[in-house]
């Protein structure tokens, strides 16, 4: 198989292409799925419902590290399992503003302050089932099992319950700093529920979404990749019913519902999350800022150098967005 340059010098032993023969003319050209009958109502309705559960965090443990002050906090989730979380403050003075910062399938280890300018403070909530803080709390942890937990029900369906912690996460964070306004980053997985959970809370006046996920499942579940989007897409040629549940948690959708403004990280090359699901997230966006990777999910040539770019222009925008 002969894949496009520069991916079949850098991706010598790739197995298939991951620009799925798209250029990226196509992708910008990729439009978002349509919502669903209800798809607004629904997701208000779990807004109201998740604005009536008490957060009650509890603080486990402080220390300063890297300038900061860093807490690991238990709180609620929306259906009331206990989750823990990062909350990172300044040491000097009050914050300016708050991140909700989200992660990767892979859960997270630590916090990232890469995208987080000193003076604001973050909280980094780990999904529900997922490592280092959260693993099999809520959700199953293996990735096959978790992005398939409750797939039946929408009500029950793990990707709409972690989007809908994000809201008890912003809680939690007002709840230790204060008012604020509030940004969202997150990648991949975080980028996917973000997407789902940011238009109903008008806490948050901008996100970043890095090579986002469950964006365009008609594109998503045609093709096969690495990620968990295969996971699903066999699932659904098993169950073909699945597919009327995952139109209620399409992040190229839900984005669509959202005026403030937002920067979508895309790549050109993936295997873990297809380019054209990323990139129909983007043109779901109505303020939109996009920066075009020539990769995600991979290392490769300069991808250092590109990811270093990409932060800069990520706090660039949170600057841009604080300063109205």
């Amino acid at each position: 198989m002969t894949f496009p340059e520069p991916y079949a010098t850098w991706f010598p032993d790739a197995t298939f292409d991951g620009s799925y023969g798209r250029t990226e003319a196509d992708l910008r050209a990729v439009r978002p799925v349509p919502a669903p009958h209800g798809f607004a109502d629904r997701w208000r309705r779990w807004r109201r419902e998740a604005a009536a559960v008490d957060a009650a965090p509890v603080v486990l443990s402080t220390s300063e590290e890297h300038g900061r002050r860093m807490s690991v906090v238990e709180h609620a989730g929306v259906d009331g399992v206990r989750l823990r979380a990062w909350v990172v403050e300044p040491l000097d003075g009050p914050p300016r503003a708050g991140v909700v910062h989200g992660h990767g399938y892979g859960g997270r280890d630590a916090a990232d302050l890469a995208r987080v300018p000193d003076d604001v403070a973050a909280i980094y909530p780990v999904a529900r089932g997922l490592g280092v803080l959260n693993a099999g709390i809520g959700a199953p942890e293996p990735t096959p099992e978790h992005v398939l937990a409750g797939i039946d029900d929408p009500e029950r369906y793990v990707l709409g319950l972690c989007a809908r912690d994000l809201w008890l996460a912003a809680d939690v964070l007002v709840s230790v700093v204060g008012a604020l306004p509030l940004y969202y980053v997150g990648e991949s997985f975080g980028g996917g529920i973000g997407a789902l959970a940011l238009p109903w809370d008008d806490r948050f006046v901008g996100a970043t979404l890095i090579v986002p996920s469950f964006g365009q499942y008609d594109e998503r579940l045609a093709v096969p990749c690495l990620g968990s989007g295969e996971t699903v897409r066999q699932h659904v040629v098993r169950h073909p019913e699945a597919r009327e549940v995952l139109r209620w948690f399409d992040s190229s959708t839900a984005i669509g519902f959202t005026e403030v403004p937002v920067r979508v990280e895309a790549a050109l090359w993936d295997q873990y999350v297809p380019p054209q699901g990323q990139f129909a997230v983007a043109a779901g966006a109505r303020a939109l800022d996009l920066a075009v990777l020539p990769a995600g999910h991979a290392e490769y040539p300069g991808s250092a150098e590109v990811t270093a770019a990409a932060i800069r222009g990520g706090r660039e925008h949170l600057e841009r967005v604080l300063a109205g």
